[in-house]
């Protein structure tokens, strides 16, 4: 337990994105008898899935209308979850309190995802917020360590997780991507902007075109935090359709960092890796 998750305040506001991932974490604050609120991102949040939730509606860029709400419900600390398609500057709608900072605000956008997560984050902090991580609020989503399927990596599988380890390390810095496919020790396909599903579709497309040549249920997905990642922020996902993507890709199975990464719904990421045949590998961080 880290110390933030020792002294979490009710309620905690979830600024939600898109996905499954913001309504398991509230439930698992419910459960804790935690209340949750829900601030639900406009375009990215589920509308029917929040409803259940008490819950506001707000846009990126809306800084000032969101401090005013987390105030208004009593949020001292936040945590951000789900996806959200990073918006250009040009597409905010800026209310008075993102003017206010919009230096900040610019600076934030200028990098990486991570980059601008904690960027608006400090923010927050800077305003009286507290910004918290799934490992403070709902550690029991995250991956454990070892094999979590039937499936376990032979010694080839285990040296591409290696070499995908320290790709990972070697690109953290540049805030590019949190994945990568290793196939007999060569780097195949490293995740940029469309993701790790577009990734393991882009291995797949590769696999058909003849340009792999190494036969299907060899090779690696590897998903790790970028070195010097805030792990509040962006953590690497996996989840069933991960594993779907990967089999689709010819892969062997996935390694990702223990504790550092979510399992969306590992129960149904489990079944699907278990019907493939891939390992889902939980690795020491």
């Amino acid at each position: 337990m880290t110390s933030a998750a020792s002294d979490i305040s009710s309620p905690v506001g979830v600024i939600a994105g898109g996905g499954t991932m913001p309504f398991a974490v509230a439930d698992s604050l419910a459960a804790r008898g935690i209340a949750p609120v829900l601030f639900a991102l406009r375009g990215a949040c589920d509308p029917d899935r929040v409803a259940r939730f008490r819950h506001h509606w707000i846009s990126v860029g809306q800084l000032g209308r969101a401090t005013k709400l987390f105030r208004s419900e009593g949020c001292r600390d936040l945590i951000f979850i789900g996806t959200l398609l990073r918006p250009a500057l040009s597409e905010i709608r800026l209310d008075w309190g993102t003017i206010r900072v919009l230096g900040r605000v610019w600076a934030a956008f200028r990098g990486g995802d991570d980059h601008l997560l904690s960027g608006i984050g400090r923010i927050l902090e800077q305003d009286g917020f507290r910004m918290v991580g799934i490992r403070d609020v709902a550690p029991e989503v995250l991956m454990p360590e070892g094999s979590i399927a039937r499936a376990l990596p032979d010694p080839d599988a285990a040296a591409d997780i290696e070499k995908g380890r320290k790709v990972l390390a070697a690109l953290g810095p540049f805030d590019i991507g949190q994945a990568v496919v290793v196939i007999d020790g060569h780097v195949v396909a490293v995740e940029d902007i469309e993701g790790t599903d577009g990734l393991l579709a882009r291995v797949a497309r590769l696999r058909e075109a003849g340009r792999i040549r190494a036969k299907s249920g060899r090779g690696v997905l590897v998903k790790a935090p970028k070195s010097g990642q805030d792990l509040r922020y962006d953590l690497p996902t996996v989840g069933a359709r991960t594993v779907e993507g990967a089999a689709q890709a010819g892969l062997a199975g996935i390694a990702v960092i223990a504790g550092q990464t979510i399992a969306a719904d590992s129960q149904a990421m489990i079944a699907a890796a278990d019907g493939a045949g891939l390992f889902v590998q939980g690795l020491p961080a």
